[in-house]
C-alpha cells in the first residue's frame, strides 16, 4: 500500500524520551556547535539553551572559536556562547555535527553524547542518535524533540528554531521542506517567532566589505562541461584587502546556482592558510560523495571539506576532475 512520504521518519520517537531522561539525570551539560558554525548549529544549540535556562538546568553552549556569525546576535543567549570548556560536564549534546571531528576537540569517551543532526554523512557517533537526513535542518529535529516530549516552546526557543529552519532550507526553498516543515514553522510563529523581524535581522544587516569582495569572487567565475559546472574562488589577500569575513561570500554560491545552465558549483577559498571547498548541486547530483572522499560531508546537494593547501588552481582542478567523473 502506498504511503505518504512525510511518514518516512528516520528517528525512533522513543529516543526523544530517552534523550530527555538523560538530560534530566545530568548535572552539567555541554552543548557543542560545530567548527565554522552556521545558523542551524548555533540556533539549534540556543533553542536548547533557552529551554535549559528556563528550567534551571546547568549547561554551557560551546564553540571551539570565538568567531561566530554576528548576524545571529539577536537570538536570546547568543552572548552566552563560550570558547572556554567548563571544568566538569557529564553529558554532551551535539548540534548539527556529522562527526566528532566537527567538534574541533577531543571529548572524553566516557561521557555520553546526544547527537542531533540531519546530515547524510552523519556517522552515528552518539549514545543517542537523533539523526534524520530527510529533515530540512537540525533545528527541525530539535522542534520534534520538544514536541514528542511535550515541552513548552517559549518565544526565545521559537525564534531560535525558526532561524535554523529558515536559513538551512534557504528560506524554505530546498526539497527537504515538506508540509510538516511548514506546520512546524506555523507553530513557531504562534509561539512568538516573528518572520519579518527574523528576515530583517538575517538579510538586511550586510557589511560594506561583503559588497567589496563579492565582485572579486564573481570575476573568478568559470564555466566547464558546456556550462553545467561552475567554479569560483576567493584568494586570502582579497579578505585582507576588503576587510571581509569568509562568511561574507557564502551568498555567491547561491547566486551561481540560480543560473539555469549550472548543475554543480565549486567554491574554493583560502582561509587560515588552507583551502575550504564548498560544493552545491541541483536535482540528484550527489556532491556529498565527493566531499566524503576528502574527509568532509554534508547533504546530497550541499557539502564541503578542507584541504591543507593554499594552491587554489591545483585544488580547483583536482576537485573539478572529481565532479566531471561524478556527473558523467
Amino acid at each position: 500500500m502506498k504511503k505518504d512520504f512525510i511518514l518516512n521518519n528516520k528517528i525512533n520517537t522513543t529516543d526523544y524520551a530517552k534523550a530527555l531522561q538523560l538530560i534530566e539525570k545530568s548535572r552539567y551539560i555541554l552543548i557543542i556547535t560545530h567548527v565554522n558554525p552556521d545558523p542551524d548549529s548555533i540556533s539549534s544549540a540556543l533553542a536548547l539553551s533557552n529551554l535549559f535556562y528556563e528550567n534551571k538546568i546547568k549547561h554551557k553552549v560551546f564553540n571551539i572559536s570565538s568567531d561566530l556569525p554576528k548576524s545571529l546576535d539577536f537570538i536570546n543567549r547568543y552572548d552566552k556562547i563560550t570558547d572556554q570548556l567548563p571544568k566538569f560536564y557529564d553529558l554532551v549534546i551535539s548540534c548539527d555535527c556529522a562527526s566528532k571531528k566537527r567538534f574541533g576537540f577531543e571529548v572524553d569517551e566516557t561521557i555520553p553524547i546526544i547527537n542531533f543532526d540531519h546530515h547524510d554523512s552523519n556517522d552515528f557517533f552518539g549514545n543517542i542518535n537523533l539523526v534524520d537526513p530527510m529533515k530540512s535542518s537540525t533545528a527541525e529535529i530539535i522542534y520534534d524533540f520538544f514536541k514528542f516530549n511535550g515541552l513548552y516552546i517559549t518565544k526565545n526557543s521559537a525564534t531560535s528554531l525558526y532561524v535554523g529552519i529558515y536559513d538551512d532550507s534557504l528560506a524554505f526553498s530546498l526539497n527537504r521542506c515538506d508540509e510538516l516543515t511548514f506546520d512546524k514553522v506555523n507553530h513557531l510563529v504562534e509561539f512568538g517567532a516573528s518572520p519579518s523581524e527574523i528576515a530583517d535581522k538575517l538579510k538586511r544587516r550586510d557589511s560594506l566589505s561583503k559588497y567589496r569582495i563579492i565582485p572579486k569572487v564573481l570575476e573568478s567565475l568559470e564555466l566547464h562541461n558546456e556550462g553545467k559546472i561552475a567554479t569560483i574562488y576567493a584568494k586570502e589577500e582579497w579578505f585582507k584587502e576588503t576587510g571581509a569575513h569568509n562568511r561574507d561570500c557564502d551568498e555567491v554560491l547561491n547566486m551561481i546556482m540560480k543560473m539555469h545552465i549550472v548543475k554543480v558549483a565549486l567554491f574554493v577559498r583560502v582561509v587560515n592558510s588552507s583551502c575550504r571547498i564548498s560544493l552545491r548541486s541541483k536535482q540528484k547530483i550527489n556532491v556529498a560523495k565527493i566531499a566524503s572522499k576528502y574527509g568532509g560531508g554534508g547533504h546530497l546537494n550541499a557539502s564541503g571539506f578542507s584541504m591543507e593547501s593554499t594552491d587554489i588552481n591545483s585544488v580547483k582542478n583536482e576537485i573539478l576532475k572529481e565532479i566531471i567523473e561524478t556527473t558523467k
